[in-house]
Parts: structure tokens; sequence; C-alpha cells
């Protein structure tokens, strides 16, 4: 399956090295999976959300009707596409993501694009005025660009959604492009995700930020009891202040390991590393990206295919943060594939 339906994970298969998938594989610490194996002893119980969402709550710095837990990050996108909130003008900047434009074309929108050209930053101008629903990736996948936060915040105004996804925010070192404490900004929706810096994909957890009318209209929509037992104890450990200084001591190992990789990278004749990537994620371009890809495969790589997001093509690919052994292997391969 190719398109916007396709994500990093079809790329994998049994003996290949992942580097296609942006989740962090390292082992969860105790603090995370005492309290999901508690929930494990009470799943007679139907999930009660309140505690994750004050613990999340107070992590941003809001009240608890601000808040609302989904079953990972993306279901967002859904409830944004299904909720009645008025949009007759939704724009989407591009490249990101492709799960919002999805979830908005299923639902029935007739969506617009914004396609930024390299290095990837977001212009302002680029968004209609008309525009009353707005979707921006930030740090950005799969560029792994991140915007200042001020130029994000300019798109809010009265009459329209701002939407901004920050999946990615989290593996960034202090977290400088986050909007998620911002409660002055009209219409501001939030996205984050706990699948990437605790390896949670499989517990489908995540949750929105914006104004509580927003909330409540996105809630109305959602299924009932959509976050499981397990999921919410997830969610209540990782707003946690030993889960916020886990975190920045990975972002700043992350940081690191990136730095790594794309230093070998750009020493390689004929990739382009565009801009400063940010977050856990690199994106390259490289002459007959399509083959480079699949003989990758052959040496045992998996990475991500570019041609499915829009604003890119198949001389595109998105390589995943590991470990700076593991980066070193990989460019030897790509080396000798580019050779």
């Amino acid at each position: 399956m190719t398109g916007l339906g396709f994500h990093g994970d079809a790329e994998l298969a049994p003996g290949l090295v992942d580097l296609a998938v942006n989740v962090r594989t390292e082992p969860s610490p105790d603090w995370l999976t005492k309290p999901i194996t508690a929930a494990l002893a009470d799943l007679a119980r139907y999930p009660d959300p309140g505690p994750a969402r004050a613990a999340v709550a107070a992590r941003h710095r809001r009240p608890p009707d601000e808040v609302l837990l989904t079953a990972g990050a993306a279901q967002a996108f859904t409830l944004l596409a299904q909720a009645r909130l008025g949009v007759r003008h939704p724009v989407v900047v591009h490249p990101q993501f492709t799960e919002p434009e999805a979830a908005l074309a299923a639902a029935g929108h007739r969506v617009d694009r914004a396609v930024l050209p390299p290095p990837f930053l977001l212009r302002p101008e680029a968004v209609p005025e008309t525009a009353d629903l707005v979707m921006v990736g930030n740090p950005t996948n799969p560029t792994s660009v991140a915007h200042p936060v001020e130029t994000v915040a300019s798109l809010a105004r009265p009459g329209r959604l701002l939407v901004v996804d920050e999946a990615f925010a989290d593996p960034v070192p202090g977290e400088p492009y986050s909007l998620a404490t911002r409660r002055d900004l009209p219409g501001l929706v939030v996205l984050r995700s706990l699948t990437k810096t605790w390896g949670l994909a499989g517990l489908r957890v995540g949750y929105l930020l914006g104004e509580p009318e927003t909330v409540a209209r996105l809630a109305a929509v959602q299924p009932l009891w959509p976050v499981s037992g397990p999921a919410l104890a997830a969610a209540a450990a990782c707003a946690g202040p030993t889960a916020v200084a886990a975190e920045r001591e990975i972002a700043r190992e992350l940081a690191a390991r990136r730095d790594h990789l794309v230093a070998g990278l750009r020493k390689l004749s004929g990739v382009t590393v565009p801009g400063e990537p940010a977050s856990s994620f690199v994106l390259i371009r490289v002459a007959g990206g399509e083959a480079v890809r699949q003989r990758l495969r052959e040496v045992g790589f998996a990475v991500r295919r570019g041609d499915t997001f829009p604003g890119l093509g198949p001389d595109w690919l998105r390589i995943a943060v590991r470990d700076t052994a593991t980066s070193d292997s990989f460019l030897t391969a790509l080396e000798a594939v580019l050779a």
C-alpha cells in the first residue's frame, strides 16, 4: 500500500535493522512498567480517565477540562475530522504526517495543501487566510524541521482551529518549540504522543490539549472508554516529574546521537540533509532513492520511503536515530550502496 495510508511499519521485515519507525526501542523503566502491569489486575473495571487527565493537565499547567486522552495521538485526527466544528476550509501543511489529511478526506472534507519547499521551514503566507482549520507538525515528521514557536503561533486567529502535532516535541531538549502550555492563542489544539520516547506504540495512548469547548466537542464523537486502563496508567506515569526528568535526559542523549548521524551523512558524497534536523529522525535526499532503499534492504537495513509524503518524492528517505554503533553500521552500508 502506498499513498496517505502508508506508514513506516510497512517497511519492516524479519532480519532487517529498523530505521523506518520513529519509536525508541530501549526497555521501559520500572516506574512505567509497574503501573501498567498493576492495571492488568483491574481489567474488570471500566477505565476512569480522571487521574490520568489530571496528571496530564498538571504537567502542562492547564485545567483538566482542557485535556482529552485518546487511543493514540492519531485518534485525535479522526476526532477533529468527524466532530461538528463548523470547518469549511481545512489546510494541511506538508510535508508532514499523512494521517491528518487522510482522516479529513475520509470524513468528507475537501482538503487544501500548503506545500513547503526544502528546507521545509514554515512560511505563514503559505497558509490561506480563508483556512479555518490548519494542521502543522512541530517538529515535523518526516522532515525533522522544528519551526520557531512564534511562527507557528502567528497562524492562530479567531475563527480558526490551529492544530499542532507535537508527537515529536519531547525528544527535543527542553521542548523549546512546544505550545502545550499556551492558553492565550485562540483555537489552538496541541496533540501529544507517548509512543515515541517511551516505546508504547502497541499500547495506543496520547492526548490533546485545547479550549474546553473544543475538547468537549471532540469528546462527544469519541467512542465510550476509548483508552484502556493500562494505557491510562501509562499516561499518568509519563506525566509525572520522574518521567519529565527522564525525558530531558533521553532528549540530550538523542541529540548527541542525531548529531553523530547527521555528521556522518553529510560526509557522504551525493547525500543531502536539508536544514538542521531537530528530532528523532533525519530526512535525506539521494539520487535514485528508490533503488538505494531497495539495496539497503538487501544489506539488512529498513528505512522509510519518502514518496508517500506530499511534497517529497522517491529520492527522499527518512532514517530513525538509533545508537551510534547502529548508525555507524548504517553509514558504512549506505556508503557501499552509493558506491
